[in-house]
């Protein structure tokens, strides 16, 4: 298929942004540290048609279980709502997606998807629906092979038996560094219908920086796997770069995207994205004086956080840790962050994976204890249902 390419020069606006630093407490909320644990960029310094002049949530949010969905699933990494009911869930070291009943917590395999070579950070990662699945019935699904990280679709086909329901993967984009950490692996349909996939830089620092390079990037893709119209490097599906690792993606209310990303030893990020920008990896590890790279929303220290997946939902990013064993809330006020990041669930759960939004105030939330990191207790791997504000 012919796709159409065009490329557009992308203009990163500037402000004057105000730092303030502080900590998360446990589950309960946040307090000041003068180690600065967490900290935000907030936009009290904007102008009247910038971020301030946007509302923003409560500075508190609050987080309450209602319940387990599901439970004794083995290294679960992607999770993609069903329209009509039903979650898929990828298995990162099976290479399995299965259904489950979101009503009953019934599991049912769907299939293995072939290829998949797991080792390490590696496996069968993120998945997602097509933009048109009530009509063309695809599961795209992001993957380490053999040789690389790739992307592809395939038929999903309930009627057929259960272990054969998935069809034959097509391969829609492939040729991303692979490793024993730091493969990336979230991918998403945009609010524009496109592919977005955040990939890791495999440990290779110099990757991040290489726009020749799909490692430490968000890609943005048409679902045939080609550049998107309207990416802000000619003939390239390069959309952002100078990532280390990224884990998560999330559009707010008004189709602005936010990032997750891993850090080294000092700082894990949550990154407003810019057709174009650069995030600074590895010459900048969180926030930066250097104006050529974007500052991050709001920083951790690794141990708070080592982020995976996000979601939005009430006004605020919501954001899970894996070494950090919490859910992290980010109230926004436009692009920045409105108040203090707030700690939920420290260490109930274990290592937190996988956020998605389940509609209004309810998330999904999926835990990542059999991952070869975790300490797994009876019942483990889960998914919760949570109520926020």
């Amino acid at each position: 298929m012919i796709v159409q390419r065009r490329a557009v020069t992308s203009v990163l606006a500037a402000g004057t942004l105000l730092l303030t630093a502080g900590c998360s407490s446990d589950a309960g909320g946040s307090g000041r540290d003068p180690a600065g644990t967490a900290s935000a960029r907030t936009g009290a310094t904007a102008s009247a048609t910038g971020p301030a002049a946007e509302s923003a949530p409560p500075a508190k949010g609050s987080v309450k279980v209602l319940r387990t969905v599901a439970e004794g699933l083995k290294t679960p990494w992607g999770l993609a709502p069903v329209p009509g009911g039903g979650l898929l869930v990828s298995s990162r070291d099976e290479g399995t997606i299965t259904l489950v009943d979101e009503r009953t917590g019934r599991k049912t395999e769907l299939g293995e998807v072939p290829g998949v070579s797991p080792a390490g950070e590696g496996g069968l990662l993120g998945i997602a629906l097509s933009p048109d699945f009530a009509s063309d019935h695809m599961v795209y699904a992001y993957f380490t092979s053999a040789s690389d990280n790739r992307i592809v679709r395939m038929l999903y086909d309930p009627a057929k038996p259960a272990g054969e329901q998935l069809g034959a993967p097509d391969t829609v984009f492939k040729g991303i560094p692979k490793g024993m950490i730091h493969n990336g692996g979230r991918i998403a349909f945009g609010p524009d219908r496109m592919l977005y996939a955040g990939t890791g830089e495999t440990g290779d620092r110099g990757l991040s920086q290489d726009r020749k390079s799909l490692g430490g990037k968000i890609l943005r893709l048409t679902p045939e796997g080609e550049p998107a119209p309207g990416n802000p490097f000619p003939d390239s599906p390069v959309y952002s770069y100078g990532h280390r690792n990224v884990q998560g993606l999330a559009w707010d209310a008004k189709q602005r995207l936010f990032a997750s990303e891993f850090g080294q030893d000092t700082w894990d990020e949550l990154n407003a994205i810019v057709p174009g920008g650069d995030y600074g990896w590895p010459d900048a590890e969180g926030r930066s004086s250097d104006p050529k790279y974007r500052n991050p929303v709001a920083q951790w220290h690794t141990d708070d956080a080592s982020p995976s997946g996000a979601a939005y939902a009430q006004g605020s990013v919501w954001m899970a840790g894996l070494k950090g064993r919490r859910l992290w809330r980010v109230p926004l006020r436009g692009t920045e962050a409105s108040a203090t990041p707030q700690a939920f669930l420290t260490g109930t759960y274990g290592r937190l994976r996988t956020v998605v939004p389940a509609g209004g105030d309810k998330l999904w939330l999926v835990t990542s204890n059999t991952d070869g990191r975790g300490d797994p207790k009876p019942g483990d791997d889960r998914i919760l249902e949570l109520e926020v504000s």
